[in-house]
């Protein structure tokens, strides 16, 4: 809940700025104050959710069952979500124990409305991993929940959750709001990844939505992005 409080101090500074006030930091984005006040509003409400539907279905407590550790990652981890109902955990355990694991995702699935289930084993990958995502419905909405199950010690192990914390160390205000109006502006069924917006915003110091496709175009996203600010 604490990324939900800071989206509604950003809205409270918005609103505390005067409309024709230069100096202000808002005042470097390209969008209309009350278009950033709906997409900020929006964020907040996404989130609230996210949290609820965590709550709901009993994540951490069901893989902690089987000895794992749950790092939540991921834009609802940076206070980034907004539109995409899309939540991400890294599960940490000593062994990819399969059966084990299917006993935890049957407990998180068990009398909730699931939609559709996917599973992929890449535990003979670099990736050294499998993969659980989860499709059900909260609030009348389809919601996805993605869970990287990794051995503890291979390659990625805490590698994403360190991004998570620089991008959290470095962004500010004026940069969260950027990202979260270039988020709100992507089309419906539009797959972008989290990390474009973001090196786009951080490192590129890009605003608007022509300059971040053209970004795009110059900077492709292949495989797995590394990135880190």
């Amino acid at each position: 809940m604490q990324k939900v409080s800071s989206i509604s101090n950003i809205r409270s500074e918005i609103l505390r700025q005067p409309v024709n006030d230069t100096a202000s930091p808002y005042q470097s984005l390209p969008y209309d104050k009350n278009f950033l006040l709906e997409a900020e509003d929006k964020a907040g409400t996404a989130q609230q959710t996210a949290w609820q539907l965590i709550n709901s279905c009993g994540i951490r407590q069901a893989w902690e069952n089987i000895g794992a550790k749950v790092h939540l990652i991921g834009s609802l981890a940076t206070g980034l979500l907004i539109k995409k109902r899309d939540i991400d955990f890294h599960i940490y355990t000593g062994e990819l124990d399969t059966g084990k694991s299917f006993a935890a995702i049957n407990e998180i699935c068990r009398g909730r409305p699931v939609t559709r289930l996917k599973y992929r084993n890449l535990a003979s990958s670099d990736e050294d991993c499998l993969e659980w995502h989860v499709w059900c419905m909260f609030n009348h909405e389809e919601w996805q929940i993605d869970m990287i199950q990794i051995r503890r010690g291979s390659r990625f192990d805490g590698y994403f959750e360190h991004i998570a914390d620089r991008i959290n160390a470095v962004l500010t205000p004026e940069t969260r709001l950027a990202i979260l109006a270039l988020k709100y502006l992507t089309p419906e069924n539009t797959h972008i990844s989290g990390i474009e917006y973001y090196r786009a915003v951080l490192e590129g110091k890009v605003r608007s939505w022509q300059d971040f496709i053209l970004w795009r175009e110059q900077h492709p996203l292949n495989g797995i992005a590394e990135w880190c600010p």
